[in-house]
């Protein structure tokens, strides 16, 4: 299948995207307010500039794919807009940041008929992976308890432009660590009830926390925390998620969910995973493991295939609606 992208948004996280578009399509159109920022980036990817979303959508009517690569707090209304266009879409992490946004996004979608995918690469890690199929073979007996830590470094630098603002950041639960909350949700299931508290110490200009503590009770009765932070001193620290079972302990970690820490489950010796990728590197600080290869791979296949698993609109719906849960606490 060739599939032809328009990307809208033309940060650092498009180029990431324009990259693996390269490898399994063509990049014909990309759309940024910033008119130099949009035609360096047409330039570098030979695709046609749009400085509107809606001429964009008016005239590349030959596109299979929207990628979504704005602010946060944009998301919802830029995949709307596509969606009623007639473009399947592709939205980058958070969904969005109001659990009501993304009703009117899943919505949307199954009126128009078209697909509505979400970025969750880490899904793709191999420790994860491993995890993954461990607790859907059983193979850890009960889930009695869980622990998230997710320690990253974000100075006062980071938050330039939108970051750092409620309307269009949301929280440091949507903008580095939604992706917790989704595996949280893709391991073990929804959540029964949270209970939560954060606080701001080292970031006065953000309009959110930099810090936070979440005990959960899950549906299936399993209890767990997490704490997250991005006051790690100089540097991330960990990321890391430790599933505690009838039949097992494992301790995914490493500082982006990259390594596997701890595996003792009855019956199963200690695997040699696949080396995963590197994590996203943006200058002066690091993200998540940079799976978006993986991502367009499996978009591929999705497109070709309904019933191929990868991260759709519903999911990404339930991390949102767990993260607003949390923040309802605090």
């Amino acid at each position: 299948m060739s599939l032809r992208f328009a990307i809208i948004g033309c940060g650092r996280i498009a180029k990431r995207h324009a990259e693996q578009i390269a490898k399994i399509g063509r990049l014909v159109a990309v759309c940024d307010t910033n008119v130099e920022k949009c035609n360096d980036f047409a330039v570098s990817y030979n695709a046609k500039p749009y400085f509107f979303i809606d001429d964009l959508l008016k005239n590349e009517k030959d596109v299979n794919v929207v990628s979504i690569c704005t602010p946060n707090g944009l998301h919802a209304a830029h995949s709307i807009l596509a969606l009623k266009a007639g473009f399947n879409v592709l939205c980058e992490k958070p969904l969005c940041i109001h659990a009501d946004d993304a009703k009117m996004m899943v919505g949307t979608a199954l009126k128009e008929g078209k697909n509505l995918f979400v970025v969750k690469q880490n899904r793709y890690n191999p420790p994860v992976v491993f995890l993954k199929e461990l607790i859907k073979e059983k193979k850890l007996g009960r889930i009695l308890s869980f622990q998230i830590n997710c320690f990253w470094n974000r100075p006062n630098g980071y938050y330039v432009d939108w970051k750092g603002t409620k309307a269009l950041d949301g929280g440091s639960l949507y903008t580095q660590f939604s992706h917790f909350i989704d595996l949280l949700y893709w391991l073990l299931g929804d959540v029964e009830e949270v209970k939560s508290m954060s606080k701001n110490f080292l970031h006065p200009s953000i309009e959110f926390e930099d810090s936070g503590v979440v005990l959960f009770e899950m549906k299936n009765k399993a209890i767990g925390t997490m704490n997250y932070t991005v006051n790690s001193f100089a540097t991330n620290m960990e990321g890391s998620f430790t599933v505690f079972g009838e039949m097992g302990t494992v301790k995914v970690g490493g500082q982006y969910l990259n390594e596997l820490e701890y595996c003792n489950v009855e019956g199963i010796e200690f695997p040699v995973l696949p080396k995963g990728n590197a994590a996203n590197g943006y200058g002066f600080y690091k993200g998540s493991m940079s799976n978006h290869d993986k991502v367009y791979e499996n978009l591929v296949e999705a497109l070709q295939n309904p019933s191929h698993e990868f991260a759709r609109a519903d999911e990404g719906m339930k991390t949102v609606e767990i993260i607003e849960k949390i923040y309802s606490q605090q």
